[in-house]
């Protein structure tokens, strides 16, 4: 086969406009973008009930688990659920014990898309993002991730029916 002809099943169109549009921002962008949570932290040493009490009161699934203001783990209700409830762990253990210690992060100034790689091999939620010292400056989830993404296809996204095999049965509007 010769090289300038397209492989079987390929075409030679170029990818869509928008398309192409989400893929240079997702490079160009940086994590600051998307103005990422500011960070609910605790200390290592603090119990798993003022964890709990600090993520309700912040509405958050997630907390930083910090030591002398270095992100040191995190903490979710994920981890709630697996290390302390399903364990039968008292909410009087401390956080150091039941973290998901080291967690992989980000910083402000990385490109969008080597966060989103991140959160999608690690299967993330959420990804803390850090100064150049290891300082917890905020938090990275895959709520704005999503909103991001819908800002570059908002009439694909919004325009849809709740279940796409669904139709109305009669013509819709004025």
């Amino acid at each position: 086969m010769a090289m300038d002809q397209p492989m079987p099943g390929h075409t030679n169109r170029s990818p869509d406009p928008v398309a192409r549009e989400l893929s240079k921002n997702l490079r160009v962008d940086s994590v600051a973008r998307l103005g990422p949570s500011p960070t609910l932290t605790l200390d290592a040493n603090a119990l798993v009930r003022a964890a709990v009490e600090t993520m309700r009161a912040g509405r958050s699934g997630c907390l930083l688990v910090t030591s002398g203001g270095r992100l040191v783990g995190l903490f979710t209700e994920r981890d709630l659920l697996t290390r302390v409830l399903a364990a039968g762990r008292s909410l009087d253990t401390p956080l150091r014990e039941v973290m998901t210690p080291s967690p992989v992060t980000t910083e402000l100034q990385e490109s969008l898309r080597v966060a989103i790689r991140r959160m999608q091999e690690g299967g993330y939620r959420h990804l803390p993002v850090v100064d150049g010292n290891g300082r917890p400056v905020g938090v990275l989830s895959a709520r704005q991730v999503v909103h991001y993404i819908v800002e570059h296809f908002p009439a694909l996204v919004f325009n849809q029916p709740p279940d796409p095999r669904q139709f109305p049965e009669a013509p819709e509007g004025a």
